[in-house]
């Protein structure tokens, strides 16, 4: 380890970084930290950099391709988290960073945060990928797809990973999505759509309870309701159409028949014309014990969902990914990214159906993937960005992951903000191949971190089979102190025996 103090330091890294003020870089084995102060002790712990540091780059052996590559990821939750993780790990990517991040990424080494970057502002991205040679944007979350930030990225030049604002109607609108289902017959639930009350209620009352009342645009996963009765049909449909909750969202329903099955994930990596299926998952999206309880953003996963056989992937392949990318190609509106399909595997039929479409990685189900993952990331992203994924073979770890999340007490409702979690590094240190993701954190002002959201954090394991990596991620769970939190005891109950863990708190 050596620290040297330049007195000049202008392009550094291939041109990855630069500065014109005199800045400290600390190099240990093949990563080198920069920052505009002396490393201090409370900066290292062992080999490890901790906090506050302005820019990470990474030195290693070259890529197959020789082809090096700065990296912006656009998010500051659990799902950015595990693609800087996974990114950092890539030998052809020279450096990271996120915007805006969070506390967790910053302290991991994972990126380098730019929380005060306007993600929101199409401009301010594409001045700063400019600023510091980005060759590679991959957005995280829906909203900024959904607002075109790709469109405007292209436009200038800069490979981006996700879908124009136009593809991402797939998301965006669940009527755009259903449309596309009919059109291409694509297997789904049979459901009609309405912008009047009286008529919605109407067809609710001749098709019967349970049924499942939809907005058709982005409501913060929260606008979707599963009614078991007819009154709780009646509610939501006025919910959204006479008191407008969910604002223009919610100015056109779904009224979608209930299935009756299991739930899984599937995900492929799309290049406007070819798709490449990653490794099932299945999440868990009620927020308590036995799935009960409203729904969330996501509870837990694990990977790979045994649900998900090999034959049933080939046909969620064929009946399902594929019509819908040559759909899109057909109707102008090439879509390049992640499709992130919810099913449905039938329980009368055994059969899958398309539940809705996602548009980018799954949240919590990018954790259990990225720690999975083994090919170069960057690489692979970028084959998607250039229409190259037809010569792309993905590399998996063997065995699963499993991730618990950690959420704060009254989430999904209200919640306290600002609760201290402790014995974080030592959750990551409890078992072999525990990481600890960072959803919704920050330091205080005595260093500690605190919660400053609903779903904080996303412990994950890794194991041989299954069951190893669920007792490793619990192992770790016990581990934190954050009387603040909670989380569910029976992540992965659909795939093993049940198993008790005790609540602490």
């Amino acid at each position: 380890m050596r620290i040297v103090k330049p007195s000049v330091f202008r392009i550094v890294f291939e041109g990855a970084f630069e500065e014109r003020q005199p800045l400290f870089v600390l190099t240990h084995t093949n990563q080198s930290f920069i920052t505009k102060s002396p490393p201090n002790s409370y900066h290292l712990n062992g080999s490890r950099l901790i906090p506050n540091f302005n820019c990470f780059a990474k030195k290693s052996e070259s890529s197959d391709s020789g082809e090096r590559v700065v990296v912006l990821v656009i998010g500051g939750g659990g799902r950015e988290h595990a693609l800087c993780h996974a990114l950092k790990r890539s030998p052809s990517c020279d450096a990271v960073f996120c915007a805006p991040g969070n506390a967790g990424i910053s302290d991991s080494g994972d990126a380098t945060c730019i929380s005060d970057l306007d993600i929101s502002n199409s401009s301010a991205v594409v001045s700063f990928c400019h600023k510091w040679n980005v060759g590679l944007v991959v957005v995280g979350p829906e909203a900024p797809l959904v607002s075109g930030l790709v469109n405007d990225l292209s436009e200038a030049g800069i490979p981006a990973f996700g879908p124009t604002s136009e593809a991402a109607a797939l998301e965006g609108s669940k009527n755009f999505m259903k449309s596309i289902c009919d059109k291409y017959r694509i297997p789904t639930a049979k459901y009609r759509t309405f912008t009047d009350s009286a008529a919605a209620k109407q067809y609710i009352q001749e098709q019967g309870a349970p049924i499942v009342i939809k907005a058709d645009g982005l409501a913060a996963g929260k606008g979707v309701i599963v009614a078991t009765t007819l009154e709780e049909a009646y509610k939501a449909v006025d919910t959204m159409l006479v008191e407008r909750v969910f604002g223009s969202a919610g100015c056109r329903v779904i009224v979608e028949e209930y299935l009756e099955g299991e739930e899984a994930s599937f995900f492929a990596l799309v290049d406007g014309e070819n798709a490449i299926p990653l490794e099932s998952a299945q999440d868990h999206k009620r927020v308590g014990d036995d799935d009960t309880g409203p729904n969330t953003g996501g509870m837990g996963a694990y990977s790979p969902a045994p649900v998900l056989t090999k034959e049933l992937q080939d046909l969620v392949m064929k009946s399902i990914i594929l019509p819908t990318v040559k759909g899109m190609s057909a109707e102008g509106c090439k879509f390049v990214g992640v499709l992130y399909a919810g099913l449905m595997i039938e329980k009368k039929s055994g059969l899958p159906k398309l539940i809705e479409y996602n548009v980018r990685f799954g949240d919590p189900e990018c954790q259990v993937l990225m720690v999975r993952l083994e090919s170069d990331l960057a690489q692979v992203l970028l084959a998607a960005c250039r229409g190259e994924l037809s010569e792309v073979s993905l590399s998996w770890s063997p065995g699963s992951a499993m991730v618990v999340v950690m959420a704060s007490k009254g989430y999904p409702g209200s919640y306290e903000k600002g609760t201290v979690i402790r014995n974080l590094e030592e959750a990551e240190h409890v078992a072999p191949s525990v990481k600890v993701f960072h959803a919704g954190t920050a330091l205080d002002s005595e260093g500690n971190f605190v919660a400053t959201g609903g779903r904080v954090l996303g412990v994950t394991a890794q194991g041989k089979d299954l069951e190893e990596a669920r007792d490793r991620a619990y192992q770790a769970v016990e581990q934190i102190n954050w009387p603040g939190g909670f989380y569910r005891r029976d992540i992965g109950w659909r795939a093993l025996p049940q198993k008790e863990f005790v609540t602490k708190g």
